[in-house]
């Protein structure tokens, strides 16, 4: 199994084209072409890191945070991340990173906190928008069936929990081939008019190129006539933090002691207390300060992220509770999630490669103690 193989399977968890704008996702050391002889899970990518991937013998190393954030202009040791990165050049280690593509996906970052909450209901805080594209095609109409399943089977016409979503109108289409043309229908110089069906699917836009390989292979035609639309609707499957709710409601207090020991943190900051009861939790792995407006506009009695600056809390403006629970605190299960999600990807797929040698580092990389 090649590298490119394990990014392609975490692709599936959290596609790297649904990256924030900022963010520097996808192999940043390495050959992608190289075979991998394990794969070692962190949260970030530090020089004690690289040493133990050495140790373990694995030469690709998934870290949700991206060592090289911004742009590298020497290689000379001064820095840890130059370090890390000579490091794990010298030594044939690949550094694969999916940063936000997972704090954006639906079973990414924000899930996995929603899970150990025991959440219900939940929805995306912040859906993306422009992730949503509409296909649009016409087809003779004895071919419409045949190329509507192929565009289904690879991924169209699913939105939210309905699958095989389509719209289709009957009509006339017309064409007439050149001396090169090679016409299925009708004879080239010649003006043909055919029944045709109009067929238009929406599908998520890092399907594109698998959506226009089946719609190639299963139309009839020699040219195929097509348009894709970007659409702006939001993606409510896709986008940053979560909202859910508790199964029973708690006391302010008891859940800021319930959020204490559960996202095992030493340390909850938090505005003051609103005299009510929780039942509405939004949550943002992360620096989630930008999204105390959504959480408060979607009805959040609370909203659990990291990274508060002190002018940030008198934004509750006591419509709800902010809670800090610490950054790495808040990440801290993603590597849980990423070693999960490939072991069981490389038990059903790769079988050349022992699900037992996707590691979880053992190496805590949080760089903030409390006292």
């Amino acid at each position: 199994m090649k590298i490119k193989h394990v990014i392609s399977l975490l692709e599936e968890l959290a596609p790297l084209s649904y990256s924030e704008s900022f963010d520097n996702t996808g192999l940043l050391v390495g050959d992608a072409n190289a075979a991998v002889s394990g794969i070692l899970i962190t949260l970030d990518t530090l020089e004690d890191v690289v040493d133990e991937a050495i140790e373990k013998n694995c030469n690709l190393i998934v870290s949700f945070h991206p060592i090289v954030f911004s742009g590298l202009k020497k290689l000379t040791g001064k820095t840890y991340v130059e370090r890390v990165v000579q490091k794990a050049i010298k030594n044939d280690i690949a550094i694969f990173s999916n940063h936000t593509a997972l704090d954006n996906s639906w079973n990414g970052v924000n899930a996995i906190i929603c899970e150990k909450l025991g959440l219900q209901n939940r929805k995306i805080l912040l859906p993306q928008s422009e992730t949503i594209k509409k296909l649009i095609t016409f087809v003779p109409s004895k071919d419409a069936e045949n190329v509507r399943n192929a565009l289904f089977s690879a991924g169209a016409g699913t939105i939210g929990n309905y699958e095989n979503c389509s719209f289709n109108i009957k009509g006339n289409g017309s064409f007439k081939g050149n001396e090169a043309a090679n016409p299925v229908i009708g004879k080239k110089g010649e003006i043909h008019f055919e029944e045709e069906i109009q067929i238009g699917v929406t599908f998520e836009k890092h399907l594109q190129n698998e959506i226009l390989k089946a719609l190639f292979i299963a139309h009839p035609y020699e040219e195929v006539a097509y348009e894709i639309t970007t659409l702006e609707n939001l993606n409510q499957h896709l986008g940053m933090g979560m909202i859910g709710e508790l199964k029973t409601p708690m006391d302010e207090t008891e859940f800021l002691h319930f959020i204490k020991t559960t996202m095992q943190t030493d340390c909850v900051r938090y505005s003051p207390l609103l005299k009510k009861q929780i039942k509405r939790v939004a949550v943002l792995g992360g620096s989630g300060s930008f999204a105390i407006p959504n959480a408060k506009s979607a009805g959040a009695d609370v909203f659990i992220s990291a990274d508060f600056k002190y002018h940030d809390f008198f934004k509750a403006e006591n419509t709800l509770l902010l809670a800090d629970i610490g950054h790495y605190e808040s990440e801290q299960f993603t590597k849980d999630l990423l070693h999960s999600f490939l072991k069981k990807k490389m038990t059903n797929f790769a079988p050349s490669l022992s699900a037992s040698r996707v590691l979880l580092s053992q190496i805590n990389t949080n760089p903030i103690s409390y006292l």
